[in-house]
């Protein structure tokens, strides 16, 4: 695999996952030195995308293979960076119903140029996973850059660079070659805001297609784990199901499809901005049974348990299913070249996770599934928050998941085995760099993902 930078972490950051990956159990397991080589390969893998990108489709409208279908016509349409649309695959996973695969390829040996275009790094991130480059994220281009030039593209990784500047010499990642669609006077005017793309990518380091505008109501790109866990809640037609921590909405939408869109769904955030969005995506694909709230999930349990309300709060045992995808450190999110929060900002999130998970568990109903999820890669916000729910609610048992794609929890919380298997942790640095390339796609697609876990509990 061709060199590429590391994600970009504080040297404190970096010990307190290098202690993660190397703990007790882990070292007795594996030994020192390959417990060592999956840190490494993880703070590699991270900097890159995935090698797949993941659509999750609306089969609430249409049947998988219509949809596939459509996209594979669409995708010919943009000829994708240049890509011959016979060389365009859409391949349906075979255990996940509602999940298309299209392969990423890259890194790509691509030539850097001497006109350079600095972005922010969320937006070099977007387009390692087949964006252009939207104008907002422009913060430097070349002094008199102009409509058709044809530019380099990097992406700043520490936030260094100064809007409006000529160059940068900071540290950065080259992310591909574009054309630019604005000039630099459109680009950093002080006048009306300037919308749309600002350079169009043709020679990306990582090529992938762009979904923007593309079947808006049929196709949603979301990362393949993130679409594992509606399935592992398994909500049924008429239920009343729970989503905690909604935003954007991705896994909302797909609770009410999976229901068939018969029962409630409902969806909580405190932004008020991300309730709008999750009740825009639910308009757009068509679904009908999505309630959502600005509402605080750690007071959304009422004191009066005789209190029947339609929103929040609302008193104990109200719902037959709850979903609690905590806020979390996101550090198993790919591609991330760079990461500047502190150890205290990491750290901060247990406590709240614990908070939640309180909440979620007066919510449930006797008999009822709580599945807690997270997109990061510790053992204090994953195994150990496991370990910490078994002690404090004995009325919770671990259950199998279907599908388990994943590997099993990580060794480091003092779980038994039986209980590490029953857990589902997206561990990208296990597969990375060594997946044989003529390996069936949904076979790399399942070890080759973000960072991220699942537990499923059931309330006795």
């Amino acid at each position: 695999m061709p060199v590429f930078p590391r994600i970009s972490l504080k040297p404190e950051v970096t010990e307190y996952l290098r202690k993660v990956y190397l703990n007790n159990e882990m070292v007795a397991a594996v030994g020192h030195k390959e417990a060592e080589q999956f840190f490494q390969r993880l703070l590699l893998c991270l900097s890159h995308p995935p090698s797949h990108t993941c659509v999750r489709v609306n089969t609430h409208l249409a049947s998988l293979e219509e949809i596939r279908h459509e996209l594979c016509e669409e995708l010919k349409k943009q000829q994708v960076c240049g890509l011959p649309a016979e060389e365009i695959q859409v391949v349906p996973h075979p255990r996940i119903e509602d999940v298309l695969l299209l392969p990423v390829d890259g890194p790509r040996p691509v030539k850097q140029l001497h006109s350079e275009v600095v972005v922010g790094a969320q937006c070099g991130s977007a387009v390692l996973r087949g964006a252009h480059v939207f104008h907002p994220g422009i913060i430097a281009s070349p002094k008199f850059m102009k409509v058709g030039d044809v530019v380099s593209v990097f992406s700043d990784l520490e936030g260094r660079c100064t809007r409006g500047a000529f160059s940068f010499q900071g540290n950065k990642a080259f992310v591909g070659n574009g054309v630019a669609e604005m000039d630099r006077s459109s680009i950093f005017s002080t006048g009306e805001p300037v919308r749309g793309v600002g350079v169009r990518m043709v020679e990306p380091l990582y090529r992938s297609p762009s979904f923007d505008g593309v079947l808006p109501s049929l196709v949603f790109l979301q990362n393949l784990p993130s679409v594992v866990v509606g399935h592992v809640l398994g909500p049924q037609p008429g239920e009343r199901i729970l989503d905690m921590c909604a935003a954007p909405g991705g896994k909302t939408c797909h609770i009410a499809a999976l229901m068939k869109d018969q029962g409630e769904v409902v969806a909580l955030d405190q932004i008020s901005n991300k309730i709008e969005r999750i009740r825009q995506n639910a308009e757009l694909l068509r679904l009908k049974s999505i309630k959502a709230f600005c509402f605080n999930s750690v007071k959304v349990v009422s004191d009066d348990p005789s209190q029947e309300t339609e929103g929040p709060p609302f008193p104990p045992e109200s719902f037959d299913r709850v979903l609690l995808d905590a806020p979390c450190s996101g550090l198993g999110q790919r591609p991330n070249m760079s990461n500047t929060w502190s150890l205290n900002q990491i750290r901060s999130y247990p406590p709240l996770q614990r908070k939640l998970f309180r909440a979620a568990v007066q919510l449930l109903k006797k008999g009822g599934v709580l599945v807690y999820s997270t997109c990061t890669v510790t053992l204090a916000e994953n195994e150990e928050q496991v370990a910490w729910a078994l002690e404090t609610f004995p009325s919770l048992t671990l259950q199998p998941q279907e599908p388990h794609v994943g590997a099993e929890g990580m060794l480091g919380a003092g779980l038994s085995a039986e209980q590490l298997r029953l857990l589902q942790r997206f561990r990208p640095e296990l597969s990375w760099e060594q997946t044989d390339p003529a390996a069936p796609l949904a076979c790399r697609a399942d070890g080759d993902t973000i960072g991220f876990f699942i537990a499923k509990f059931l309330k006795n």
